[in-house]
């Protein structure tokens, strides 16, 4: 059931609402409602909001990635994601693909906010609400944390941080705000999230979808990382990935699509009634779908980051350098209509050819090795050790790294390209890290990219203005404090 209580900060966002919608007196009587509502938050980050490309937050991990180098458009196919990835989507206030996140980062907010002003007075036992608590004040971090890293400027390591963000919202209302500070809605951001700690603090969740207190970690771990707290995020990456067992080679192969798998942190799951065909991240980031989308573009890595990992590695093998698929994990198959291209991915595979689902990864343990490992380079500690657990995971023959400095800092930089392909963080890499985006041949390797599918967007420089999204203009038009 989902609760999409509000829909946004403007007033016109609430004539959005579906008829489904319950009241907040209502959604918060009780702890099992305040679990309904938890349950809808979830759906959110799945369920299509519009169009078949815009299904929750799955639909944001593909666009954070087409704006970077690393994920490849290979054709027009149908023609989605190659606007986004030609840098034209979230440079024109009038898209739907821009306002889709902002829609569903606010809605998420304000249910959360549903939760966080009503749940003192749920009937019910303490440990329930508490849990369904502290799940909302880390999905109102995780929301409001995304938005500002996207629809401001970049956080400055050690600066003041005045410029402008976004509105912070912290009731569950209609009313258009003005935004905060950068240094504000991180505070809030840090706040919100140690609550969420606190609370989920011994909370057994029913399945991966939910927010446990690992999770509420390493979104903490996230923060610091984007803020340059490297003490703190080191911290608490290696305490959100206690428990969680790196996978095996054979695991790494099979198809990325099953939240059970003991690295995965959190993961979003379509159950049969749930999934929609062509809005499931499989229909759009799977090699085995039919869909018109993969048959016609299927999706590749850059080439000149492919050159780059080990032939020994098992990250290598999830993607066909020739374009063939000749190893595809048993059980899978590609139809006669996908075209081939090289360097295709295969990490990513659904069901079957006709059922597009799988689970999505929003957190493995991974991730949280690569914070603590660049975090104590960055802190001049052993980052090499703090990568080898990971790096020998993917590659056998891996041996502890002897660089030190910002080597050792592009040598984790670029393990985390490798393993965090395609889960959407490429584009927020880039961008806290104050680096241009580069789709040119490198290092002898002829880019794979396409010039003339992404109007010729192949380079932008790190202090492009481009790099902040803008607000939707619809909600500029609602909200009298917000201008583009």
């Amino acid at each position: 059931m989902a609760l999409l209580l509000f829909a946004g900060c403007g007033k016109d966002w609430l004539e959005e609402s579906p008829t489904t919608a319950v009241s907040a007196s209502t959604a918060t009587s009780s702890t099992d409602n305040l679990y309904l509502v938890i349950n809808g938050i979830h759906r959110l980050l799945y369920e299509r909001q519009g169009s078949n490309g815009e299904g929750g937050y799955t639909a944001m991990l593909i666009q954070n990635d087409a704006l970077g180098e690393d994920l490849v458009m290979n054709a027009r196919a149908n023609g989605w994601w190659i606007s986004m990835a030609s840098w034209n989507d979230h440079t024109n206030a009038t898209d739907g693909d821009l306002r889709h996140g902002w829609r569903v980062m606010y809605k998420v907010i304000n249910n959360a906010n549903i939760i966080i002003e009503g749940a003192e007075n749920a009937e019910g036992n303490q440990a329930d609400r508490d849990a369904a608590l502290g799940q909302a004040y880390a999905y109102r971090a995780f929301a409001h944390h995304f938005l500002v890293q996207r629809h401001a400027e970049r956080y400055a390591y050690g600066g003041g941080n005045s410029q402008q963000g976004i509105p912070l919202v912290l009731t569950a209302t209609t009313e258009g705000l003005s935004p905060s500070s950068v240094e504000e809605v991180y505070a809030q951001v840090n706040a919100d999230i140690d609550q969420a700690i606190s609370l989920l603090e011994g909370y057994n969740r029913f399945n991966k979808s939910h927010i446990n207190q690992a999770v509420a970690q390493g979104i903490k771990a996230r923060v610091a990382l984007t803020q340059g707290n490297w003490a703190v995020a080191s911290e608490y990456a290696q305490l959100a990935r206690e428990g969680f067992d790196l996978m095996d080679r054979g695991t790494y192969q099979s198809g990325f699509n099953d939240y059970g798998v003991s690295e995965w942190m959190w993961g979003g799951h379509y159950n049969e009634e749930q999934g929609s065909a062509f809005t499931n991240f499989g229909a759009w980031m799977s090699r085995n779908f039919e869909s018109s989308n993969i048959r016609g573009n299927p999706k590749s890595i850059f080439s000149v980051l492919y050159e780059q990992i080990p032939e020994t590695d098992v990250r290598s093998t999830v993607f066909s350098a020739s374009g063939n698929h000749e190893d595809l994990p048993a059980g899978y198959e590609i139809g006669p209509n996908h075209l081939l291209f090289p360097y295709t991915s295969q990490k990513f595979l659904s069901y079957s050819s006709g059922d597009s689902r799988g689970d999505v990864p929003y957190m493995r343990a991974s991730e949280m090795y690569l914070i603590e490992a660049e975090a104590k380079a960055r802190l001049g500690e052993d980052g090499a050790e703090a990568l080898l657990p990971l790096a020998l995971a993917r590659d056998p023959s891996y041996t502890l790294s002897t660089n030190t400095g910002e080597d050792l800092i592009e040598e984790i930089l670029l393990q985390r390209r490798w393993e965090l392909w395609g889960e959407g963080f490429r584009f927020f890499d880039l961008k806290r890290l104050n680096m241009p985006l580069d789709r040119t041949s490198q290092n002898g390797v002829e880019t794979n990219h396409i010039p003339s599918l992404l109007n010729n967007v192949m380079q932008v420089p790190a202090d492009d203005p481009r790099w902040v999204w803008l607000f939707p203009q619809d909600e500029v038009n609602a909200n009298p404090n917000l201008s583009n």
